[in-house]
């Protein structure tokens, strides 16, 4: 029997861990199969407090596990299955274990969108790609492009160009919506140009990404761009699919969550970006893997009987 599991390794499950530790819960975090979450694809966090010359995205990752591991915090290197968070003790299923618990956070946190275009699944891995710091070593001189008009686009777009010869940004509009900061770098930028209003119909090539078919979204004009890699950044899906017809979801699959991080069922908390549509930043997902820590210590603590904090 534990205290608390928490499902997911983001700034959002690493800070709950923290503060649940601390609480003396002794926290049992499953990794999954991504340590970090969407944070470590981040090349340079240069908004997140107390690192004024910024922070690369998996060093962030590692403070934040040598901190949760110097409260106590086990973390597990596997994949969350099956759950049953309507009984008590709640149920986790993993690929190798099954886990008892009396409270859960889930900070399972979020995957990009698709663009569900013809070439898109058979070229990731031959010039398709969701991560810039993952794979942008690999265009070192070639000409990529990015589709996409926010934070995460213009952020990656950017740091593309410390590889690639040229970055052309497409946008379906013809504004972006990225930070007034990230547009006023990439406009400025010689590397990287736009084209507006238009959208990506197919991506082309033999044995890997040759060329993309492009639509006009105003006149409806096909044209055809040359390119060697293709980097898709327009949003992402909360990776809800294990938890649902236990937990209310909203109409974009988000956790729905009150102010104190609390779901549906006692007991049971979501923090980070598979709750949160709007901010999506690493601050806001650390401090409402605050409010998930906490508010999971307050409920042992009223189950068991014990003035809160308790110990």
């Amino acid at each position: 029997m534990h205290e608390v599991i928490i499902i997911g390794s983001g700034p959002a499950g690493l800070t709950a861990a923290i503060y649940a530790g601390r609480a003396n819960l002794n926290p049992l975090l499953l990794s999954g199969l991504e340590r970090g979450g969407q944070v470590t694809l981040t090349s340079d966090l240069e908004n997140f407090p107390g690192f004024p010359e910024g922070l690369g995205g998996f060093e962030m990752y590692q403070l934040f596990e040598s901190q949760a591991k110097k409260f106590g915090t086990e973390i597990v290197f596997d994949l969350a299955t099956k759950v049953n968070l309507k009984e008590d003790p709640k149920i986790v299923k993993t690929q190798n274990n099954e886990y008892h618990t009396k409270s859960v956070i889930i900070a399972t946190g979020s995957n990009p969108k698709k663009l569900n275009i013809p070439g898109e699944k058979e070229f990731i891995g031959k010039g398709v790609s969701y991560c810039a710091t993952c794979d942008g070593f690999f265009f070192t001189d070639k000409h990529v492009v990015v589709v996409g008009g926010g934070n995460s686009a213009l952020d990656e777009g950017i740091f593309l160009t410390r590889h690639a010869a040229k970055v052309t940004i497409i946008h379906r509009r013809d504004r972006l919506r990225a930070d007034a900061i990230l547009q006023e770098r990439a406009l400025e930028n010689k590397k990287i140009e736009f084209i507006w209003d238009t959208v990506v119909e197919e991506i082309m090539g033999d044995q890997a990404v040759e060329k993309l078919k492009l639509k006009n979204t105003k006149s409806g004009e096909i044209s055809h761009l040359d390119i060697d890699g293709v980097f898709i950044f327009i949003g992402h899906n909360p990776n809800v699919d294990l938890f649902r017809g236990q937990i209310e979801l909203d109409e974009n699959d988000n956790i729905i969550t009150d102010r104190r991080t609390r779901t549906n069922i006692p007991g049971v908390y979501a923090c980070g970006d598979v709750q949160d549509s709007i901010y999506r930043q690493a601050i806001t997902a650390a401090g409402s893997g605050c409010q998930s820590g906490m508010e999971a210590e307050r409920y042992i603590a009223e189950i068991e009987g014990k003035a809160y904090p308790g110990k």
